[in-house]
């Protein structure tokens, strides 16, 4: 399988859940701040992904799977006994997805586009980082009683996409010191050996 990334993407997660699950993925890059998109092999990305971002997913069969939360599900469920999605169908499986669904929805989309794009002035920017901040506070208070991770003591693809999203918070200028809990949670994740080993493979700086 090949995952097409690109460095302080949230391509991140699928590729930290593939080095957790012992997946072996090829990785291609591709440079999304250029137009047109074109590959590491010099190929026109919007052939692969006409909507024209990562991460895309080659399956060994040549089809493609796009959309970072499906992708670290589809991940997570070939290599079950990694424990990075509960089984389907169970209570768990569907906090991991309302999990998913809220770092997609609520911080994802918050962080990007509107913290990256200057041209959307700088009152939009502080409207984003305002709501940012809300969902953020939900998430300290989550992990108040829920362990060391979001769904307790067990590292999930939710960690590993969590992790990508909040991790852009430097660069986007969002203050995360009002929440110590969530700084101690980037820290933990942070020191993973598989993590540590994603952000060199896609070119970004590890902390000390």
């Amino acid at each position: 399988m090949k995952l097409y990334y690109d460095t302080g993407t949230c391509s991140l997660s699928p590729h930290i859940v593939a080095l957790e699950a012992g997946i072996a993925l090829d990785i291609e890059r591709v440079d999304i701040s250029r137009k047109p998109h074109v590959t590491g092999s010099g190929h026109d990305f919007t052939k692969v992904n006409p909507n024209g971002y990562v991460p895309v997913l080659e399956l060994d069969d040549g089809s493609l799977l796009t959309e970072g939360s499906a992708i670290v599900q589809y991940l997570a469920d070939l290599k079950p006994e990694a424990k990075l999605a509960p089984a389907a169908g169970t209570r768990e499986r569907y906090l991991l997805q309302s999990w998913l669904n809220f770092v997609a929805s609520e911080l994802h989309k918050m962080y990007s586009p509107w913290l990256f794009h200057p041209e959307y002035g700088a009152q939009a920017q502080e409207v984003a980082r305002g709501k940012i901040a809300e969902r953020l506070a939900y998430v300290e208070n989550h992990l108040e009683g829920s362990g060391s991770y979001l769904l307790g003591e067990t590292f999930t693809a939710a960690d590993a996409y969590l992790f990508t999203i909040v991790g852009w918070s430097a660069f986007a200028k969002v203050d995360l010191s009002a929440f110590p809990r969530l700084r101690a949670y980037m820290d933990r994740i942070s020191a993973r050996p598989k993590v540590r080993e994603a952000m060199r493979a896609e070119g970004m700086k590890l902390a000390a």
